[in-house]
């Protein structure tokens, strides 16, 4: 061990119990420094993000209790206010929002780093975390995935089961299955399908659904709505062209919605892709080529050469394209 003498000089290397004053001041400065850690950041940016107490602990994955001490402890540290308490949850001061803007820039930075090393790497091995929606999720991707087990045993797939848009510049996820084209140009996407809509009902009903004109005639029909307020095109497109009257149930899942029609508790509207394969429900309309979308599977630019991302891209996105006429209602 290096030793020093009262001078702060080095004397020698052996072990002893002596530390320098020299070398106590730095230890004891390091326990109560002023400065912002590269450790305090993550808490920043998830305060600001999140406006809670409750949010930031989730996202940090915490309780509530070890965010608001490591808040308190950090201020008092730097001596500094970082957020004001409010009604509307806690909003940067003007030192929070110079901080916060930094732990941005570190993370993002961190993120592209993360991202090039990432796709550098050519081994058919590791974590591949995929997201898609519940419906898709669940209709779709377990066959495939075991498909792309056997062909690629050392590869891990992490499902995110999601229907909200994650963010795949922070790594939420490696690759996404999506019903829209990417407009993101640092995203990288495969055009993989269409996909059709139309309205099913129970496979025991002989009822067709019949058009008037541009619409359809729902008089005799009791239609499974999507709880409101919706923000997707089919649960706006059910709002405007079925009265009100006629939606005798609303539900927000379209596998619960598929449930329900084949219960006879009504008909709805769900993509051919999930309810063709059903024996319990039966298409009553022709396809809806207003509704009509595309499936994408999509990546980040700077993974679009990782070995993993590519075999994933070949085994199952190839086998959803040769899958194209039952997407698009051909069948």
């Amino acid at each position: 061990m290096c030793t020093q003498d009262c001078d702060g000089q080095i004397v020698g290397m052996r072990h002893c119990k002596h530390i320098g004053h020299v070398a106590n001041g730095v230890c004891m400065n390091a326990n109560t420094s002023e400065r912002l850690e590269v450790a305090d950041l993550p808490l920043i940016l998830a305060l600001s993000r999140e406006k809670t107490l409750a949010g930031a602990a989730e996202e940090l994955g915490v309780d509530l209790s070890t965010v608001f001490r490591r808040l308190n402890a950090l201020e008092k540290r730097l001596r500094v206010r970082l957020f004001d308490r409010s009604a509307r949850g806690y909003q940067l001061t003007a030192a929070g929002i110079r901080a916060a803007d930094t732990a941005e820039r570190v993370e993002t930075e961190l993120l592209a780093l993360d991202r090039e090393i990432s796709g550098r790497d050519q081994q058919l091995s590791g974590v591949l975390r995929v997201t898609a929606s519940e419906t898709f999720s669940n209709s779709v991707l377990p066959p495939l995935f075991a498909r792309f087990h056997e062909a690629h045993p050392r590869i891990q797939l992490s499902l995110v089961i999601d229907n909200r848009v994650l963010d795949l510049g922070r790594r939420e996820a490696d690759v996404a299955l999506r019903a829209r084209r990417p407009t993101d140009p640092t995203l990288f996407g495969r055009r993989l399908t269409g996909i059709a809509w139309a309205f099913y009902g129970s496979s025991e009903d002989s009822t067709a659904l019949r058009r008037e004109g541009a619409s359809f005639n729902f008089a005799r029909q009791s239609v499974i709505g999507w709880d409101e307020p919706t923000r997707i095109v089919v649960g706006e497109w059910i709002a405007t062209h079925v009265p009100a009257d006629r939606v005798g149930y609303r539900c927000n899942s379209l596998l619960n919605q598929l449930v329900a029609v084949r219960s006879k508790l009504g008909i709805a509207l769900l993509p051919c892709y999930l309810a063709d394969r059903d024996h319990g429900v039966k298409r009553i309309s022709g396809v809806l080529p207003d509704l009509a979308s595309e499936l994408w599977m999509v990546t980040h630019q700077d993974l679009r050469n990782t070995a993993r991302v590519r075999a994933f891209f070949t085994v199952v996105g190839d086998a959803i394209a040769a899958e194209r006429r039952s997407f698009e209602g051909q069948t």
